[in-house]
């Protein structure tokens, strides 16, 4: 298949945001993270039917609804132009229960959902066994961190890089599903650079993401 690496420069001249990058990046360099819990009964109900994992329908949904947040697909080339990529690819962790170390993946997304299925399970098939931090080579440079801790309900959950950002794709992270009143609950976090998007842009992704968990048919079928 052909890997999506569109993307489109972002023109600082007339950019909405150019003052609040500017700011954001220069006078006051600043992320920031939510978490909220989201219901995913139905799609984990419609997966299960069908005998489909949920991981790789999760990393299908978000970056779906990430392809429709211009926000969150902001991206600098090596030479410091910001462009804004047409989708991006989820780089996740696998775990290895043999001596619970993680690999991290990543697969091409397609915009239909079995072919993205398809993806996944081939990259498990030939990486997911390989004890090494990066067994699939050539990562593509619009991929974004996407993981689970499927141990643990968390509130909060915040990535501390020791570096600057260089980057302003969103980092996402899912917790253990917890029943509550019959229904399934995932806490999901999203920490993003405050230079590219606002709480009212992490609130619309939220709201995306939950319309997709609720009608896995019409998003997954």
């Amino acid at each position: 298949m052909t890997l999506n690496t569109i993307h489109t420069a972002i023109d600082q001249t007339t950019w909405s945001r150019r003052e609040y990058f500017y700011y954001f990046t220069k006078m006051m360099p600043t992320g920031f993270t939510l978490t909220a819990d989201l219901d995913v009964t139905a799609t984990k109900d419609w997966l299960a039917a069908r005998q489909l994992k949920f991981t790789p329908a999760y990393l299908y949904l978000v970056s779906t609804v990430i392809a429709q947040l211009p926000e969150f697909r902001i991206g600098q080339t090596p030479t410091g132009d910001l462009v804004r990529y047409d989708v991006l690819h989820p780089s996740y962790s696998v775990f290895h229960a043999d001596d619970h170390t993680i690999s991290n993946l990543w697969t091409a997304y397609d915009p239909d959902f079995t072919a993205f299925y398809a993806n996944y399970l081939a990259d498990q098939q030939q990486y997911g066994d390989q004890h090494t931090p990066m067994p699939k080579p050539v990562q593509s440079a619009n991929t974004y961190m996407i993981g689970t801790i499927p141990w643990t309900h968390f509130t909060s959950y915040t990535p501390l890089p020791f570096t600057p950002l260089n980057t302003f794709f969103p980092v996402i992270q899912a917790g253990q599903f917890q029943a509550e009143n019959a229904r399934w609950q995932m806490p999901l976090s999203v920490t993003i650079h405050h230079a590219v998007a606002d709480g009212y842009h992490v609130s619309q992704f939220f709201s995306r993401l939950q319309t997709a968990f609720d009608h896995p048919n019409d998003w997954l079928g």
